[in-house]
């Protein structure tokens, strides 16, 4: 039986992306995480992994380096799905160390662990590096964003991913390993994590309708216009995109956007949230805690590339996305799941 193994398998699309593999193939499921990380994506799965029912759990880390070589000899995945990172770019402005090891020397390690056991065993698999569309950072208002758009990092957490997504080009080029690499865009639905504007929206809301916040939701920098997308059709295109890696028809090294076609102003996110909910006396109120140094006020996405090369395009749409987010966190605070307000 072939295998994927997913870094990062305890996040909103690492998780996801193990949902789409056992419901959609019969491929086995290797997920990397740290010991003391959080279950809390992967409980609907953990009766699945204690039976060993096409999924396994490995402990590792990218910043230990035997840890990823020991595991990746021992499984000899297929496919390599690279999603693990320090995700948060507000956050990556009180870590920029943490995020620029992780990230960046973390991707390398794990890089040089396959080229490694390449040489040694003549391992060679599919392997995908997620970049991300913040390495574009500020881009010019009215022009949309095609896979030649020169790079901007406007955080710590977009120059970490700059460093990623040339890490992946570079050894797909310079040793030949089927390397690919994508750029999603603004991406949410079920499991996003709280810190990321929409969800921290609807969180907010959820524990307003639950008595447990007074009625203002509190944001950041509202000005940014995005396209949105639901991270279960992104996942579907990282798996299609793999399989098309393992065919031979994408080349070591290519990048493709992954973005939604749906595009809006932050306090258009707010009014459709609102407009889920049932409290009718919500205000909002700017919260300079949750402002960045610099913003990526700017991100409209040329999707041709991906779509010329896997038959794919969004089929959730951006207000299902937002419904089915404020019900992820309605059902979270009902179970006595309170998060933290942040």
């Amino acid at each position: 039986m072939k295998k994927v193994f997913i870094t990062g398998i305890t996040g909103q699309v690492g998780s996801q992306l193990a949902d789409y593999v056992l419901e959609n193939t019969d491929l086995e499921v290797i997920g990397m995480m740290r010991w003391q990380e959080s279950l809390d994506n992967l409980y609907h799965l953990t009766d699945r992994i204690n039976r060993g029912d096409r999924i396994k759990l490995v402990y590792a880390d990218l910043n230990d380096f035997p840890s990823l070589y020991n595991s990746l000899e021992a499984h000899r995945p297929d496919f390599i799905s690279h999603l693990a990172a320090q995700s948060y770019p507000r956050t990556s402005f009180d870590i920029p160390l943490e995020t620029l090891q992780t990230n960046i020397l973390g991707t390398a390690s794990l890089l040089e662990a396959v080229k490694g056991l390449k040489e040694k065993f003549l391992f060679d698999p599919v392997m995908h590096i997620c970049s991300s569309s913040e390495v574009y950072g500020r881009a010019e208002v009215g022009v949309k964003l095609d896979e030649t758009t020169n790079f901007h990092g406007a955080s710590p957490y977009s120059i970490s991913k700059i460093g990623t997504d040339f890490l992946g080009r570079f050894y797909g080029e310079a040793y030949s390993i089927k390397t690919f690499i994508t750029r999603m865009g603004t991406h949410s639905g079920p499991r996003r994590s709280d810190v990321f504007f929409e969800s921290t929206v609807a969180k907010q809301i959820a524990l307003i309708e639950a008595g447990l916040q007074q009625p203002v939701i509190k944001v950041g920098n509202l000005s940014s216009t995005r396209t949105f997308q639901d991270a279960r059709d992104a996942v579907r295109a990282y798996y299609l995109l793999m399989l098309e890696s393992e065919k031979g028809k994408i080349l070591p090294g290519e990048c493709f956007n992954i973005a939604g076609e749906e595009a809006f102003q932050l306090p258009e996110v707010i009014e459709i949230l609102l407009g889920f909910s049932t409290s009718d006396d919500i205000s909002v109120s700017t919260d300079s805690n949750r402002l960045r140094p610099i913003d990526a006020d700017y991100q409209m996405f040329d999707n041709t590339k991906i779509c010329s090369t896997i038959d794919w395009k969004p089929e959730i749409s951006v207000r299902q996305m937002l419904s089915d987010l404020l019900d992820h966190w309605r059902s979270e605070i009902s179970r006595g799941r309170i998060p933290l307000n942040r």
